[in-house]
């Protein structure tokens, strides 16, 4: 299983290498078009493709794309909260009575 990651296309960046610019929550990067070009090319810009190591692997709508990138935002969330628990349980483990900052209360 791979992680697609939403991006649009801002721009076509070389036509006969199939390669476009795709911003990626406000990262730009250049992915591989080639497995979601069906005609012009230019076509694609505005368009949202899921993005992976560099290649945009398959199209999807304005309201997916917002949907997966709250999603992904979602269990960054989640993940820090975790690390935050682990950090406590640790601090509890090892006898520290420092708080661990985003623990309980904070």
């Amino acid at each position: 299983m791979c992680l697609g990651i939403p991006g649009q296309i801002v721009a076509i960046t070389d036509v006969a290498r199939q390669m476009a610019m795709a911003d990626v929550s406000g990262v730009r990067r250049e992915v591989n078009v080639a497995c979601i070009v069906e005609g012009d090319i230019d076509a694609l810009v505005g368009e949202w493709a899921l993005i992976h190591v560099g290649f945009a692997m398959s199209r999807i709508d304005e309201a997916e794309a917002a949907a997966t990138l709250e999603a992904l935002r979602d269990l960054g969330e989640a993940q820090e909260t975790l690390q935050a628990m682990r950090e406590g349980q640790q601090a509890l483990q090892s006898g520290s009575s420092t708080p661990v900052a985003g623990g309980a209360g904070a």
